[in-house]
């Protein structure tokens, strides 16, 4: 088995991808060991001193540290993701996925035709970017004009994130959607 390491722009966090398949449909974030209790894998990276979080696409899985340096990280990290794959254990121990939360949107009913709006181009040229780089980031709500949207993975805690926001996602979407005004991540 060979394993893919990419940097992303967020210098605590890289991006390792096994050639297999790690979630069949959204993504998952795990952010302490309590949390990824629920998966093997993710259980099995929080052991490791120095990890902070765990975050899962499709096809990769970025690895997120609070101390420690890359080269004596990285190694460990490599034989856990090995370990998980050779030993056929499922990615999830109850099975589930509960990717994407859509239940926390918020936005008026008036704003639905702009919120699709919003939500699509995200979806279709936002969201395929941010995953090159190891995140992911999903629309949370639309108020006075305002997107707001949550970070994840590499995403969370990059130092350019606030650039990618504002230079990026705000001016596609300002191109696009007159009534937005900004874009912020939501605290």
């Amino acid at each position: 088995m060979f394993i893919q390491t990419e940097p992303t722009p967020n210098p605590a966090t890289l991006k390792f991808i096994p050639g297999r398949s790690v979630l069949d449909s959204g993504t998952l974030e795990f952010t302490d060991a309590a949390q990824a209790a629920r998966s093997p894998l993710a259980a099995r990276l929080f052991d490791i001193d120095g990890v902070s979080g765990v975050f899962y696409g499709a096809d990769f899985v970025t690895v997120t540290k609070d101390r420690g340096e890359w080269q004596h990280l990285k190694p460990a990290i490599l034989g856990a993701i090995m370990e998980h794959y050779m030993s056929g254990a499922p990615i999830l121990a109850d099975g589930k996925s509960d990717g994407d939360d859509d239940d926390d949107e918020f936005y008026s009913e008036g704003d639905a035709e702009t919120v699709e709006i919003i939500k699509d181009l995200i979806e279709t040229r936002v969201r395929p970017a941010v995953a090159n780089d190891g995140g992911d980031i999903t629309f949370r709500g639309f108020k006075d004009g305002i997107v707001y949207l949550n970070m994840r993975g590499a995403c969370a805690g990059c130092p350019s994130s606030t650039a990618t926001l504002q230079h990026g996602i705000q001016n596609l979407l300002k191109h696009f959607v007159p009534e937005v005004v900004e874009v912020r991540p939501l605290a």
